[in-house]
């Protein structure tokens, strides 16, 4: 699944292909593309046509288009959002208008200028897209966006169905102090506290493993014996491998994570512990070890990150 460094290679896309242009119509191809959308695909659409489409934010693994009203005269704070989570095949692309419709089209969206539409495309379908309001960030972020200052619009605000989901390492909204404070008080494995969208999101499986093995912390580690100076070792390695991964495009294992314009990023060629078992650990030499974890893996090093005493599955 798409963390959040894939996440916000798409969001950039979309920044330079959607901000500021007008949506004249949505084809929902698949309604379980818009399962979500409880009024269903027809409303989903209504509630597009017309509407101006202002730089994308990001928040963990979603992503969502500010919605303004078009027409002479409309402006101020926008009341609506396309939100977007890509699942485990969602992609998000941008083209000419006249290209061959791809083979797993779910929703098309066209402009009024007639130029590039975007298309979301899904072969498995577990991914989504909803018209929803925004409301107040209870993190008091305003979500991950670019420098177009003309186009931005919505700040403090988030999508109403992600209210819940904490800011991410990389938002200036993170508070680190409270994130360890929270540690402290859970009775789990660090590697499980990561990937709890509620404490800190957009970290997935990949860059958890990658986070710890920077941090030489096992997965298993007993969040309440962490040390302040431990947790920020941790909250670094998330940032460090998460901005390594941004320089690169992300992380692609297939061809379905692929950004804007249906390409791949490189980052799987630097990963050092994730799928890496038995490869020799690039700090010391000793194997990576693969353990089963909440039915998948975890990947690290024996001797840089040994088990605990006392650890928390």
């Amino acid at each position: 699944m798409p963390e959040l460094p894939e996440v916000e290679v798409v969001r950039r896309g979309l920044e330079r292909w959607t901000a500021g242009r007008t949506i004249a119509s949505a084809e929902v191809s698949h309604p379980r593309a818009v399962r979500r959308h409880a009024a269903g695909p027809a409303d989903f659409a209504g509630r597009l046509a017309g509407r101006v489409a202002l730089a994308p934010r990001r928040r963990g693994k979603y992503l969502w288009i500010p919605l303004q009203d078009g027409g002479e005269g409309s402006g101020g704070a926008p009341g609506e959002a396309l939100l977007a989570h890509l699942g485990m095949s969602g992609q998000l692309l941008v083209g000419e208008p006249d290209r061959e419709r791809e083979k797993h089209l779910r929703v098309r969206i066209v402009f009024t200028d007639g130029g590039h539409d975007l298309r979301f495309v899904d072969q498995r379908t577990f991914g989504h897209l909803m018209v929803c309001e925004l409301v107040p960030d209870a993190f008091g972020g305003t979500g991950d966006s670019g420098n177009d200052e003309e186009h931005k619009g919505g700040h403090g605000l988030v999508p109403e169905p992600i209210v819940h989901i904490a800011a991410d390492p990389l938002e200036d909204a993170f508070d680190a102090e409270a994130f360890f404070r929270a540690l402290r008080r859970r009775k789990t494995g660090i590697k499980r506290a990561l990937l709890d969208q509620s404490l800190i999101s957009g970290v997935g499986n990949i860059y958890a493993d990658e986070a710890l093995w920077r941090a030489r912390l096992h997965w298993a580690r007993p969040t309440e014996t962490l040390t302040r100076a431990e947790a920020a070792r941790a909250l670094e390695g998330a940032r460090a491998v998460m901005g390594a991964a941004l320089e690169v495009g992300g992380t692609s294992f297939d061809s379905l994570y692929v950004n804007v314009n249906g390409e791949s990023g490189y980052f799987e060629r630097s990963l050092d512990a994730y799928g890496r078992r038995d490869e020799p650990c690039r700090r010391c030499g000793t194997p990576i070890r693969r353990d089963v974890f909440m039915n998948r893996s975890s990947y690290s090093c024996p001797t840089c990150q040994p088990r605990p005493r006392r650890a928390r599955y």
